[in-house]
């Protein structure tokens, strides 16, 4: 029985090699099949044209667009009655870039289609998961969409002065993320846009710098106010902050001890602090000069003698 089995062995070797050799004659003819077909070789040659004639064409309509929106700013910035080239730069990177995502999207939808993949379960695949990502990102949501309407109008650009809540400072970054403030003592606070609800933006018009200078009882009011007046007029020409030469508006208080003249000085966007200290240092200079005196405060000591002439 053993030498019966033996026996069977090279047999069933041999109808192994027989079935495997017929399997890679098959997957052989197959391919060569395959490559012969000249229908096979027409339909790749007509989808490779299709495909390249696909990214050409996005390629085309990207930069026509991209060229309408430059020439759409360009064409409003020479307008007269444009107000706000920041807004119109920022949109216009703004719409190319949505431009360019839209285009290349559509761009794979329309190849995948040519690889006869079924897009009906991939769109809505996409769309149950920004569903999920929808619901469990609001807060990023919402910060995206406060990001865009920040850039959109314009509320403050990078560079401006502005206040958000207790934070104030420079502008460093808007990003549809977040916005970043750079303070004059030097902290960067990043700011979620979803969390910023009241702005207050010092840099969008010049800013008025309000001067009081106090004068004594004595004085002549019409005196001094010549005198601030004359030393005003050259204030623009020394500080190139002030737009237009400094008013004196006339008599603002009667205190206990002084008459406070106001003076007014329009500036450029967040630089009143610097010309307020240069009107106060220029109006002492000016006063002393003419010998008006700046009131200050004076105690004035009596000593009652006591009988017997000691003090």
């Amino acid at each position: 029985m053993l030498w019966a089995a033996a026996a069977d062995k090279p047999e069933e070797v041999t109808d192994n090699i027989e079935q495997t050799l017929s399997v890679f004659e098959k997957w052989q003819q197959g391919i060569w099949n395959w490559v012969t077909d000249m229908a096979t070789w027409e339909m790749l040659l007509v989808k490779t044209i299709k495909i390249v004639l696909i990214i050409l064409v996005t390629r085309i309509v990207i930069r026509i667009v991209h060229r309408m929106i430059n020439h759409t700013i360009a064409k409003q910035e020479k307008s007269r009655l444009n107000g706000q080239p920041r807004r119109l730069v920022t949109v216009g990177k703004l719409l190319k870039n949505m431009t360019s995502l839209a285009m290349n999207f559509i761009m794979i939808l329309v190849v995948l289609s040519e690889f006869n993949v079924n897009l009906a379960p991939l769109l809505a695949g996409a769309g149950v998961v920004g569903l999920a990502i929808g619901f469990g990102a609001q807060s990023l949501v919402k910060d995206v969409m406060t990001g865009f309407f920040i850039i959109l109008e314009d509320h403050f650009a990078v560079g401006d002065v502005i206040k958000v809540g207790s934070f104030q400072g420079t502008v460093e970054m808007i990003g549809l993320r977040s916005t970043r403030i750079h303070s004059w003592t030097g902290e960067v606070h990043v700011i979620p846009n979803g969390s910023i609800t009241e702005v207050t933006n010092y840099s969008l018009n010049n800013s008025i710098a309000v001067v009081d200078v106090s004068i004594a009882y004595e004085e002549n009011v019409e005196k001094a106010i010549q005198v601030m007046n004359k030393a005003l007029e050259v204030l623009p020409e020394h500080n190139e902050n002030v737009v237009k030469t400094p008013q004196v508006l006339g008599v603002q208080t009667l205190g206990p001890s002084e008459v406070t003249i106001r003076v007014i000085a329009e500036c450029r966007p967040f630089t009143q602090a610097g010309v307020v200290r240069m009107i106060n240092a220029d109006m002492k200079r000016a006063l002393e000069r003419e010998g008006i005196e700046i009131p200050y405060p004076r105690l004035v000591t009596y000593q009652r003698a006591e009988q017997g002439g000691n003090m």
